[in-house]
């Protein structure tokens, strides 16, 4: 996707209503896990900072929404995504855009990776 977008309201509009509504509410479940996340475009996804480390980045999809929360948490999480039946790879997860977001899942992930970070900074 060509970077014609300067931050995160942008790269949703670039979507169907459908997947817009799907990124929407992923965002708004990330943030209402922490408070105070920055948000910024980081390869070419929408991203957020918590203590100045990227925590998760995001992407839309024709099909699905790729969700990025780094390799450890991605194996953390394993048992998760294969009971789902979601795809995944070494550092992603694919929530398919035909079904809710799984919001309880992604609170989860986003307070494990917070940890990561508090731990790392300790």
């Amino acid at each position: 996707m060509k970077n014609t977008f300067k931050n995160i309201n942008e790269y949703i509009l670039l979507f169907p209503d459908e997947v817009q509504q799907k990124l929407i509410e992923l965002r708004e479940t990330i943030h209402s896990e922490i408070t105070g996340l920055e948000e910024y475009i980081g390869y070419q996804m929408p991203t957020f900072r918590y203590r100045g480390k990227p925590l998760v980045y995001f992407a839309g999809y024709k099909k699905h929404i790729g969700f990025y929360p780094g390799a450890e948490d991605i194996k953390a999480f394993e048992k998760d995504f294969v009971k789902n039946q979601y795809k995944f790879s070494k550092g992603a997860v694919q929530f398919p855009a035909d079904q809710n977001i799984p919001a309880e899942l992604v609170r989860k992930i986003v307070q494990f990776r917070a940890h990561e970070i508090d731990q790392k900074k300790s």
